[in-house]
């Protein structure tokens, strides 16, 4: 396994986006989809603390975060990356995008690099994604990407999973 920090950050590009590492400058446009455990950022101070920690995270190994740069501007337009149990060869896949930005096909594209970073260049034999059952669109994501429900959750949420054949 290859596990995270890296000694350079891994830029990741695809046809449409880029997964890059958040900058500073970038704060500001996510301020709406600043999370850190389950609390939302409404300030830039608060994003930019959350990002501090996303970054602390990353510097100890416990995750990998990066933001959706749309390649055509190169405008952050939203988050994915790996949390929790990557040291056990199994990566929480979870992501966020602006809402002007969905349906067009940005996540599938983050999602599709994220996979194949996480299998590819990590080593997980197990990637998982837990949302909400009210959430139908982050489920059809979940669903066309072959992932599988193997559970019912409590707070009424469903987890999925991706395996490798091992």
């Amino acid at each position: 396994m290859s596990l995270p920090p890296y000694a350079i950050f891994p830029i990741i590009s695809g046809d449409k986006i880029s997964l890059r590492e958040i900058t500073t400058t970038d704060i500001e446009d996510l301020i709406e989809i600043s999370f850190y455990d389950a609390i939302q950022a409404t300030t830039f101070q608060e994003a930019n603390e959350m990002q501090d920690k996303i970054n602390k995270d990353y510097l100890e190994g416990n995750s990998i975060h990066w933001g959706i740069a749309d390649n055509s501007t190169n405008k952050i337009i939203g988050t994915c990356g790996y949390y929790r149990g990557l040291d056990q060869e199994t990566g929480e896949l979870g992501c966020v995008l602006l809402p002007q930005y969905r349906g067009q096909g940005f996540m599938t594209s983050a999602m599709l690099l994220a996979i194949d970073f996480g299998i590819n260049t990590i080593g997980f034999k197990r990637i998982y994604a837990i949302t909400t059952k009210q959430n139908e669109k982050a489920i059809k994501l979940i669903e066309n990407l072959n992932f599988r429900k193997i559970a019912d959750l409590d707070d009424d949420e469903i987890e999925y999973e991706l395996r490798q054949n091992i």
